[in-house]
């Protein structure tokens, strides 16, 4: 199948690393023009060498954190001038920190909103006139399963990632008849490093670890990001065209 991305242009944030790396990867594949944001530079660097010689594909990195607003407007600027104005966003930003109600204080309610939510606005904000000038557009946030049943210990996430994907139910119904589609996916349990990062302290083998991450799952194993991606890649896709508005969860059932 055609999915219809050869010479699109794709902005793919926290994409030096798991789910954001294998979605660049992805649409690169599919002949898009990629451009991969992270705010290690060296790790960036790495991810965005290993994309070009996988792919053939024109990729550029451009560093940058997502939760300053400054940065995000720099960000689409350099993307614009060097590969033209975004027709697919990607936003993907890491969490916010587990913990009980008890432990944080506002610092930490505001870290959150910042990182989930109003990374999300921001880049929102600057692709957007880009896509209404092309009456194309597809604009992806990457949240969690947390969005339809909160997970324990994770009362940030569980507060907060719910109201994006409002927020972007509703962009859907305001921006449809622009041709631009609007999506939540929602990861659960995906080989990552932030599913990896309780191995230690669980004293398991790695083997022994994500058969545990696994067992509860209906599909018996936890997935991996290229099996994220895939779904991702489509909704980006021009295949996508009649979906809009949905929050996917992406999570072995």
């Amino acid at each position: 199948m055609d999915l219809g991305l050869r010479g699109k242009v794709a902005l793919v944030t926290a994409a030096s690393k798991g789910m954001g790396k294998a979605c660049a990867m992805g649409l690169a594949a599919e002949g898009a023009r990629v451009a991969m944001c992270a705010r290690n530079e060296g790790d960036l660097k790495a991810a965005v060498d290993e994309v070009k010689a996988a792919s053939g594909a024109e990729v550029i990195g451009v560093p940058a954190d997502v939760t300053k607003l400054e940065q995000v407007r720099t960000l689409v600027g350099r993307v614009k001038g060097t590969l033209g104005a975004p027709d697919i966003l990607i936003a993907n930003c890491g969490g916010p920190p587990r913990g009980y109600f008890d432990e944080f204080e506002d610092e930490a309610w505001y870290g959150a909103v910042e990182v989930s939510l109003m990374s999300t606005v921001r880049l929102i904000r600057e692709v957007l006139p880009g896509m209404r000038a092309k009456r194309w557009g597809r604009i992806l946030t990457i949240q969690s399963v947390s969005v339809k049943q909160p997970l324990p210990e994770l009362l940030l996430s569980n507060a907060v990632r719910p109201g994006v994907a409002g927020m972007m139910k509703t962009l859907a119904a305001q921006l449809g008849k622009e041709n631009i589609l609007v999506n939540t996916l929602c990861p659960g349990r995906i080989l990552t490093d932030r599913l990896l990062g309780g191995l230690q302290a669980s004293g398991l083998s790695r083997e022994e670890y994500l058969a545990r991450q696994g067992a509860e799952v209906p599909l018996g194993r936890v997935g991996t990001a290229e099996e994220f991606a895939n779904v991702a890649v489509f909704l980006a896709s021009e295949r996508a065209s009649y979906v809009t508005g949905v929050a996917i969860q992406v999570d072995g059932g």
